[in-house]
Order: C-alpha cells, then structure tokens, then sequence
C-alpha cells in the first residue's frame, strides 16, 4: 500500500499527486499543516529528517523528494512508461528531474518573497519568524526563509531565483518548439516533475515571465489544466477563497519582478 505525506498547496506535492493521478495509483493519504508545524513533529522527522514533503511510503520503504518519488513511481508501479525509452530523450528527461532540485528553490523564493510574505509578517511577531527559522533542520535554509520574509524582492535569493528561471522557461520553449509535450505527444515524466512550478507562478499572477518570450509555454500549462490529473493533483487541493487572494497578493509585486526579469545582467547569465 502507498502512503503518502503531503500538504495542500506545496509544489512538491502537488506534482507527486499529479503523477499519482496520471499513473492511475491508489494512495493512503496523510495530509500534514504545514503553518501549524506538523512538519516538525519527531514522528516525521523519523521519516523525513529534512522536515519537507512529500514523503512516500510503499510498504515500509520510505522515498523522499518528490522527482526521486515520481521516478520510484514510474519505474516500480507503473512499467517506466512515463520515462523516454530513447537514450537521448531519457537522459534529457533525468537532468530535469535533477534540475528540479533549483527550480524548487526558486519557486520557494519567489512565493515567499511576495504572495506569502504579507501573510506572515502579518500574523507573526518577529520572535516568531526567528523561531520558525531556527526549526529547519538545515540552518541556511532557515536563515533564507528568514530573509526572504524580511526583505522580499530585496533579498539576494531573488536574483538567483530569475537566473534558474529564465533557463527552465528558455528549455522549455526549445522542446516544446516541434511537440506538445516536452518529450512526445503525450505528457512524460519531465512534464509531471514541472507543472506545478509552472502553475505556481501563473497562481502568483507571474505569467509575464513567460507570455512574451517564450510564449510556448502558456498554451503547455492550458493543456495540462484540462486534463484530469491536474484537477485531482493540484486543483482539488486549493482551498477555498485562498486563489484570488494569492494572485493579488503576487501581482502587486510584478512591477518591482518585472524590472528585475527584464534586467540585462540577468539576461547574461
């Protein structure tokens, strides 16, 4: 039986979920609260010592990070047919599995250097702050969380952020260039590791970053809106009255991220 620990909006889960769906996989759910702390209880951390979702469990085996997850997924229960059989194809489909890894990273950075930003300077006290920081186990990442709320678009982690974000947009608009998905006709496992990356950022109100430049990508994220798995992964899990508040929230930030997208220095790297 597969066990899965998730949460509703993170990213991460999400595509899990979506891949979950895709591959026609039955799942025991249990859904961790995120603002409350459930990702700190010692029980998880038993699981998961990085205190993230999701994490899977399929008869005791325990499977942490979510493209790793999707990978173990379509290899053991779903007869690898989500992974390219040609060798270049595979290859380039692994690298994006692996370059989720920064993608994740600034997707973090910019959800909560806008959006989510408000929300908790609003709700917590700075001792507060300093105390959610000091939890993560890994202390670079507390004290980017940390700053990140504190300085928003002003801190360093945004422009490194863009930098991994004009790449993923520039790769996709090359592969989708002669093909619908990125790997074939049909959505493939690099597909399933990146729509809800892509889907956070038109959450945030962000879809500039792609609409003009690499305008591939928009009709890419349509198609997948129509198809069921995204309902059942991504969509179904949105609370309620939480999309337009987010939207707004990221769009009173796009000037001031426009600006900074558009930048030279950032087109250099």
């Amino acid at each position: 039986m597969l066990t899965l620990y998730h949460a509703p909006t993170s990213v991460c889960s999400q595509k899990v979920r979506v891949g979950l769906s895709l591959m026609r996989l039955r799942y025991e759910s249990r859904m961790l609260n995120l603002q409350a702390g459930d990702q700190f209880d010692p029980a998880y951390l038993r699981l998961n010592p990085d205190a993230v979702v999701p994490t899977l469990v399929d008869n005791g085996l325990v499977v942490v990070e979510s493209s790793l997850i999707l990978a173990y997924l379509d290899r053991a229960h779903h007869g690898a047919q989500l992974m390219p059989k040609e060798t270049k194809a595979r290859v380039r489909a692994e690298h994006w599995l692996l370059r989720c890894l920064s993608i994740h990273a600034a997707i973090n950075t910019l959800s909560f250097s806008t959006a989510m930003r408000k929300k908790i300077l609003a709700e917590q006290s700075r001792a507060e702050i300093d105390d959610l920081a000091a939890k993560f186990p890994d202390p670079i990442l507390g004290l980017k969380r940390k700053d990140l709320i504190l300085n928003g678009l002003s801190s360093p982690y945004v422009g490194q952020a863009l930098v991994y974000l004009r790449r993923m947009l520039a790769d996709m608009q090359d592969q989708l260039a002669e093909r619908p998905w990125l790997a074939g006709t049909t959505p493939g496992i690099a597909d399933v590791a990146l729509v809800a990356y892509v889907d956070r950022l038109d959450r945030l109100g962000f879809g500039g970053l792609w609409e003009t430049e690499f305008a591939r990508v928009g009709p890419w994220l349509d198609t997948w809106k129509v198809i069921p798995a995204y309902a059942e992964g991504i969509a179904a899990h949105v609370p309620p009255g939480s999309a337009e508040p987010m939207r707004a929230g990221g769009r009173a930030h796009w000037p001031e991220l426009e600006a900074r997208w558009n930048d030279p220095a950032l087109r250099r790297t």
